[in-house]
């Protein structure tokens, strides 16, 4: 009888956010956060993808102009992995 394997909480959390950042619905973004959730998710701790779900919600062209630098990101959904995001993308 095969093996199952037990994943943690944290782990389908993980693979929920990178589903949602490959599936955003513009090319572009999934693009963008798909590249960065690949790079960065695993490394994150439940704080972390909390607050990266969080920031999920908002629409791809407020997500895009703020990592394109267009719009200043609002102080509401200015935390450590949004920081990160830019530092991922540099202008």
């Amino acid at each position: 009888m095969p093996e199952t394997v037990v994943e943690d909480n944290i782990t389908i959390i993980r693979k929920k956010l990178i589903f949602r950042s490959w599936h955003r619905g513009t090319r572009e973004m999934d693009i963008l956060l798909g590249r960065f959730a690949d790079a960065h998710l695993g490394d994150m701790d439940e704080a972390g993808l909390t607050m990266y779900d969080r920031f999920l919600v908002n629409s791809d062209p407020d997500i895009y102009n703020w990592v394109s630098r267009a719009e200043p990101v609002p102080p509401a959904e200015d935390n450590r992995v949004v920081q990160l995001l830019l530092a991922f993308y540099p202008q």
